[in-house]
């Protein structure tokens, strides 16, 4: 290969919907994604919940039949599909030396796509760059060139494109504008088709991010930690605080931040965390001894100091702020930290570093005020050298999780929960597969998917799980059968009913992507060294495969790339080809819309009841207490759902059981069991704790409704909190912190103040003395990147969980120091 190109594509993909709530970890977008060079009683098993031992192999109870069309009836659909792919096939060549390009698709169904292409070189103490812009109006079948737009300024691609929420078609990138103390940014509100230059009083630390309820409004921290805010697209800028270490927005225009007024934010645990609701105008600090902070769903999360400096303890508010709880959660030390997994408006996942550099944990789930917290899964895999875990939301399901533990030899192993954190099981083997070299039994073993820690030991995984919450039950995956992950090369498996059955879908690794909701399912194989020219795609969910050629001269394949959503026909094969004399882009698109000729009518649409193999059974198919019937595309009809595609449910409540039910405070359930018991140390001791300033006793026979579970009647455990009329210290964030100041610097002054006048009085003498907690401090620069727009959930039901990893480059994102909590 040529030395004129750098050896790596950049594809970060955007869409129209920006804002989640948080993103832990996550890096701009702009960032590298490809690299170049269940038994009708006992459901799913009848398996120990919350507990490692039994999980060396499948349940013989798992029983699901997989949802299959007769042999070769789907197959026989796709014969003579060539000719009609052809004439929908585009290539386009990018005419330009650029080492990366950076993708963005700018609108819901648009069509608009803009490719920045970049190519730097550091030159003694100088970064000699340049930029090109493209445009896209046809889902990249064809681009022009629009470099003119931003007057050939060179655009900071560490910073991405950054795309307006709610379809709002706003576009800002961020230029370096060398030998000035600014920065400049162009902006669009049009979709990418013009856009206006801005200069910046600063110069940007982190891509500028959007308020996710008003686009207009936009904040960005500078690279000497000021807090600077804008209200009305970027013309003007207004600084309002100094020394701000981590922001974030909230909801209903509201910003918290950290800072620290010693001027460095490398003092974690003296933080303070603070508030604004009219971009700045007034200022309230709401939390003190701050080690870091996160949001997730309606909570405000923040990790505090104890009196010795020693312990971190995790504080929950539901008031933005106004009130905190400690939640009823292990404290953690100097080298162990706290993540958010997963939280939603109902419930929190909450993984807690064990002591020891162990690189595992033990996730727990929270109540609907995220305060009281039971054992979900013990030896959580989550190192604390690389931050990778395989924790993952299934979207296509309600409830459904996937992630990995650590054994006790050591090895690694997938389990899954279908009642988001109840019980967790193995994956049920693949019925067409055989058990590989790490299985003790060649006819016992378990399916194990390769995620976040696959990639980070450099196995050959190129892609994560996948899902979407318009395909419903799909999931595509890499993974391996046996009794653990296993280093071989690994195969794409597929299941279509939320993770209770698997196919072997592909041979070794690919490139996947989800279209027209489900309907279409595209595959590249993974071939690092070898140039590529075929496609594969199914019609019926991975049983059946059609393989085209897409260009008689093969391509160095670096990515797949499609409108996020699943409801496009469109996927482009990125690539590059190598000559003698230079390297350049080439972008192939495929438009599937003709191999589907008819629209699809209600005959193409059969009933399914998720969470069950027999629909007849009026016990089945409960969970979290209610039943969800689902019209889904029979697998044997090729036809279009279409963009308008719309998931269709009927929801019925269920009568309530145990297995509506956690583990209460104090209690855990025992291997292959459902009965929840005490814990021996706590046993026969009344159970306290402090909840908003009161003591407060509970009285309980060991079961706690799961957050979000809508059983009505049947079995409801006794469970009573009664007040003890004793004030208690439920939180280590004093009151006298929340008071309003129209600067931020007013309150430490007005408290100083006093305080020097009453110790003078009473003693004449005054000692100041200053308590400085060690610690890194690491500012996380963090996407508006949301994948998904739609939700699967029904209305009235529960909100869809909020991850707090979206990897923007294919890789799962955490922290990469391990003296940190996972909160940003």
């Amino acid at each position: 290969m040529g030395p004129l190109l750098p050896c790596y594509l950049l594809l970060s993909i955007l869409t129209f919907a920006a804002g989640v709530d948080f993103q832990q970890g996550s890096k701009p977008t702009g960032q590298p994604v490809f690299v170049r060079n269940s038994n009708p009683v006992e459901r799913a098993a009848n398996i120990a919940k919350r507990s490692l031992p039994a999980w060396l192999a499948a349940s013989p109870n798992h029983k699901i039949k997989r949802r299959s069309a007769e042999q070769g009836d789907s197959c026989k659909a796709l014969q003579g599909y060539d000719t009609k792919l052809t004439e929908n096939t585009h290539s386009y060549t990018f005419n330009d030396l650029s080492g990366s390009v950076s993708l963005a698709w700018v609108g819901d169904g648009t069509g608009v796509i803009l490719a920045l292409t970049t190519f730097q070189v550091p030159f003694f103490m100088i970064r000699l760059g340049q930029s090109k812009l493209y445009r896209s109006e046809n889902y990249g079948k064809s681009f022009q060139d629009v470099t003119s737009l931003i007057n050939n300024t060179f655009i900071r691609s560490e910073f991405g494109i950054a795309i307006g929420p709610e379809n709002s078609g706003k576009v800002i990138l961020t230029g370096e504008v060398s030998g000035t103390l600014g920065s400049r940014i162009f902006v669009s509100k049009d979709f990418g088709k013009s856009f206006t230059h801005l200069d910046l009083p600063f110069i940007p630390m982190m891509q500028i991010t959007y308020n996710p309820e008003n686009s207009n409004a936009l904040l960005v921290l500078s690279n000497t930690n000021e807090l600077w805010v804008s209200d009305d697209f970027g013309s003007n800028w207004k600084k309002i605080h100094d020394m701000v270490c981590l922001v974030k927005w909230g909801r209903k225009n509201t910003i918290f931040f950290t800072a620290n007024l010693n001027g460095s934010c490398t003092d974690r645990g003296i933080l303070e965390l603070r508030r604004t609701t009219d971009y700045g105008k007034t200022i309230k600090t709401v939390g003190s001894k701050i080690y870091s902070f996160g949001l997730g769903g309606r909570f405000l999360f923040a990790s505090v100091m104890t009196g010795k400096g020693t312990l971190r303890i995790i504080h929950v508010s539901v008031d933005q702020g106004e009130s905190w709880n400690m939640a009823q959660l292990p404290p953690v030390g100097h080298e162990q930290f706290y993540s958010i997994l997963a939280a939603n408006d109902e419930m929190v996942f909450m993984h807690v570093d064990e002591p020891g550099d162990t690189g595992f944990g033990t996730i727990y789930v929270s109540d609907d005020r995220g305060t009281v917290y039971s054992k979900s899964l013990e030896r959580h895999l989550y190192t604390t050298t690389g931050g990778d875990t395989d924790f993952t939301n299934v979207t296509s399901l309600r409830g459904v999780f996937i992630t990995s533990v650590l054994a006790e030899d050591s090895s690694v192993q997938s389990v899954v929960s279908f009642d988001q954190g109840g019980e967790w099981v193995p994956l049920h083997k693949p019925a067409n597969t055989k058990c590989d070299a790490t299985a003790k039994d060649p006819d016992k073993c378990s399916l194990h998917i390769h995620a976040a820690y696959s990639t980070a030991m450099r196995l050959n995984v190129p892609m994560l799980p996948l899902s979407e919450p318009n395909a419903v039950g799909l999931i595509l995956a890499h993974g391996s059968v046996g009794d653990a992950i296993s280093v071989m090369r690994p195969d794409v498996y597929v299941s279509d009913d939320g993770g209770y059955t698997w196919i072997k879908a592909l041979d070794g690794p690919h490139h996947y992507a989800i279209l027209d909701s489900g309907g279409l399912l595209v595959a590249v194989e993974h071939s690092p060294t070898q140039p590529i020219n075929k496609i594969r795609f199914s019609t019926d969910e991975g049983q059946c495969w059609g393989t085209y050629t897409f260009t008689e001269e093969p391509i160095y394949f670096t990515g797949l790339a499609s409108e996020p959503g699943a409801r496009s026909m469109n996927v482009s094969i990125w690539g590059y080809r190598d000559s003698l004399l230079s390297q350049y882009w080439v972008s192939i698109t495929i438009d599937f819309r003709d191999l589907l000729t008819r629209d699809c009518e209600d005959k193409d649409y059969v009933q399914w009841l998720a969470h069950s193999d027999d629909i007849s059974d009026p016990n089945d198919g409960c969970m979290l207490g209610y039943k969800e019937r689902f019209l889904r595309m029979r697998k044997d009809s090729v036809c279009w759902n279409g963009r308008d595609y719309e998931v269709n449910t009927q929801p019925t409540p269920c009568p309530c059981t145990l297995d509506d039910f956690l583990c209460d405070f104090g209690y855990y359930r025992k291997e292959n069991s459902s009965e929840c018991i005490e814990q021996p140390d706590l046993k026969g001791k009344v159970l306290e704790f402090c909840l908003h300033g009161k003591e407060e006793q509970l009285q309980t026979s060991g079961y706690r409704k799961i957050p979000g579970d809508k059983c009505e009647g049947g079995r409801m455990p006794e469970r009573k909190e009664i007040d003890l009329s004793k004030r208690c210290v439920s939180d280590l964030l004093g009151p006298e912190l929340l008071i309003d100041s129209r600067t931020s610097k007013s309150v430490p002054i007005v408290i100083t103040v006093i305080v020097i006048m009453l110790l003078s009085v009473a003693a004449g003498v005054v000692f100041v003395k200053k308590y400085v907690c060690g610690g890194r401090f690491l500012v996380h620069r963090y996407s508006v990147l949301q994948q998904h727009v739609e939700d699967n959930t029904v209305e009235g039901m529960d909100d869809p969980l909020e991850t707090n990893h979206e990897a923007a480059n294919g890789k799962i994102e955490f922290h990469d120091d391990s003296d940190e909590d996972l909160l940003e």
